[in-house]
């Protein structure tokens, strides 16, 4: 579930490993915007995926 995503979290798509490490920008609903290292500002559907959270954090 990605009901625990707050702006600021850093985040993997489990479907896409390429785009690398993400940022979430803003969960608004099930839309949850997230700016990737190599495929920019994505808006992804909560119902579809869930995103792994990055512990701890990979700078």
């Amino acid at each position: 579930m990605n009901l625990f995503l707050e702006p600021g979290m850093l985040v993997r798509h489990p479907g896409q490993p390429d785009w690398g490490l993400g940022q979430v920008q803003s969960v608004i609903g099930h839309r949850i915007t997230v700016n990737f290292e190599h495929a920019g500002k994505r808006v992804l559907d909560g119902n579809h995926v869930v995103l792994e959270l990055v512990h701890p954090p990979e700078m």
